[in-house]
């Protein structure tokens, strides 16, 4: 996998690449098919960032009012109606999600390097897939025929 992180990523994806990368091949063989996860667990750490200060720039929540109008349409007061949940709260509750889901999948929580610890080569990591097929379905003898 490359250690430079794609062009496209903007800066706190890329800065995150670099640090997951080096982490990720530290543990185990990463290969270029795991490159679209590494990718997408990045970027959802820029949305996840870039959400968390827009709730700490803007809020939680907002409030409402509704304008009071005369007959001529001039506001002449506002009323409060209640709170607005601030959108940036959703879409880090998704990335959250996302990072939780795709680190897993990448070994990046105690879940799922536990999970790829069980995941076992054999010996000379050179049995063909006829193999392990025979291994998977027993042996020739109880085959159906």
């Amino acid at each position: 996998m490359p250690e430079r992180p794609p062009e496209h990523l903007g800066k706190i994806a890329s800065a995150m690449w670099r640090k997951v990368v080096p982490f990720l091949e530290s543990k185990a063989p990463v290969t270029r098919v795991d490159a679209g996860l590494v990718e997408l667990y990045c970027t959802q750490y820029e949305i996840y960032r870039k959400s968390y200060q827009s709730v700490i720039d803007d809020g939680i929540q907002t409030k409402i009012f509704r304008s009071l109008q005369d007959n001529t349409g001039t506001v002449i007061g506002k009323d409060f109606v209640g709170y607005k949940r601030n959108p940036a709260t959703q879409i880090y509750n998704d990335a959250v999600k996302q990072l939780n889901a795709i680190g897993e999948q990448l070994g990046l929580s105690p879940k799922g390097r536990a999970e790829m610890a069980k995941i076992k080569l054999p010996d000379d990591g050179k049995e063909d897939i006829a193999e392990q097929m025979k291994k998977f379905l027993g042996d020739d003898n109880h085959q159906a025929n």
